[in-house]
C-alpha cells in the first residue's frame, strides 16, 4: 500500500490481513500442540521453507516440513505454545506478501523432561486461494532448558539444552554475537 492516501477500503483490507496473519501464528501453536498433520499442510504453502538458526530444522516444501514435524513429535510429549507480540510488515509492491516477527514461548515434555523454550520466529507469509500461509519460517532460541535448570539462564551461552548437550543461545544477538542488533533496523 504505497499510496500516501489509501482508501478506507484499502485500510480495512490491510487490517483484516494483519488479523488473519496474527491468527495464523496462533493457530500454528494449536496445530503443533495437537500434532495435526492436516493442519500443518493447511498453514504452509506447498513450496515453504522451515529453518532454525541452529541448523536443526532445514526443510523445503510441504512434505519435508511435515516429515520434520512428525519426527520432532516423536521426541515430544505434551506441548503448550504461547504467542506474545507479533509485528507484521506488508510488501507495498505485492498485497499477497508480508513478513513477520513473533515472540513466543513453549512448555514441552522432551524425552520425559519438562522443559521451557523461548522462541522467536522470523516469518514470510503469502496469500494463496484467499488464505494467508507461511511461505518461510525461521525459528531461534534464547533458551531451551529443563525447567529445573532455568535458574542457570544467566549463562545464555549454554542455554539450549534440547539435544542432550549444551549449545549457545541464538539471541539476544547483541550479547552472543559480533553481529549486534543491526538486523532489528529492518523492523523498527
Amino acid at each position: 500500500m504505497s499510496d500516501l492516501n489509501p482508501s478506507l477500503e484499502q485500510r480495512l483490507q490491510r487490517a483484516e490481513d494483519r488479523q488473519a496473519i496474527q491468527e495464523l501464528a496462533i493457530l500454528y501453536g494449536y496445530i503443533m500442540d495437537e500434532r495435526d498433520e492436516a493442519g500443518i499442510r493447511q498453514i504452509f504453502t506447498s513450496d515453504a521453507t522451515l529453518r532454525s538458526a541452529d541448523g536443526v530444522f532445514a526443510a523445503s516444501g510441504i512434505d519435508e516440513i511435515v516429515e520434520t514435524y512428525l519426527g520432532r513429535f516423536k521426541a515430544l510429549g505434551p506441548t503448550n505454545h504461547f504467542s506474545h507480540g507479533h509485528v507484521v510488515r506488508f510488501d507495498d509492491g505485492n498485497p499477497d506478501v508480508a513478513r513477520g516477527l513473533l515472540a513466543s514461548h513453549a512448555e514441552v515434555d522432551r524425552n520425559g523432561v519438562a522443559m521451557q523454550v523461548a522462541l522467536r520466529y522470523v516469518d514470510e507469509y503469502r496469500r494463496e486461494d484467499g488464505r494467508w500461509k507461511f511461505s518461510a519460517r525461521l525459528m531461534s532460541y534464547m533458551y531451551y532448558m529443563p525447567i529445573a535448570e532455568l535458574p542457570e539462564l544467566g549463562n545464555g551461552a549454554e542455554a539450549v539444552r534440547a539435544y542432550g548437550d549444551r549449545r549457545p543461545a541464538d539471541w539476544p544477538v547483541s550479547l552472543y554475537s559480533d553481529a549486534g542488533s543491526s538486523w532489528l533496523r529492518d523492523w523498527v
